[in-house]
């Protein structure tokens, strides 16, 4: 099944994790609902400005897999708003291209360092997005949140 044009219901569900370890990642109807209006506001725009796929390294995660993967409580993952995407050495571009030109709720530079971040995380809500952009990195063992200054 497909929730737009260039995104599967498979990608956004799947999870190398979650086969491992049998736990059921099927989404509700709110939930796809929720993950459609994320690819249509967000990862439809960005890949017609990439010019080719860009890869939902993680997007839907059920409650179970979430607490085994040890996700924040608060996941906007858990609710289908919110996918991180990884497209090789494209990174910087693809964040750069959702701060400047599109809505979202969240969008965090994962990691990575002042070139490029390992990965991008952003989220969408249907209503009330704090367009908030966050930079996350390793304090003595732990990620901490900051904004984003760059």
């Amino acid at each position: 099944m497909n929730i737009s044009k260039h995104f599967s219901l498979k990608e956004m569900t799947m999870s190398p994790t979650a086969t491992r370890f049998g736990i059921d990642n099927s989404p509700s109807f709110e939930v796809v609902t929720r993950l459609m209006l994320l690819a249509e506001k967000v990862l439809e725009p960005l890949r017609e400005h990439m010019g080719e796929p860009v890869k939902v390294s993680s997007g839907y995660r059920s409650p179970a897999l979430n607490r085994k993967i040890g996700g924040s409580k608060t996941s906007q993952h858990c609710l289908g708003e919110a996918a991180d995407l990884d497209s090789n050495g494209k990174n910087r571009k693809m964040f750069y291209f959702i701060k400047n030109n599109l809505e979202f709720d969240q969008l965090i530079w994962e990691f990575g360092d002042a070139d490029e971040p390992d990965w991008v995380h952003v989220s969408y809500k249907k209503e009330k997005n704090r367009n908030q952009v966050l930079l996350a990195k390793k304090v003595n063992g732990k990620t901490v949140y900051e904004p984003y200054v760059g």
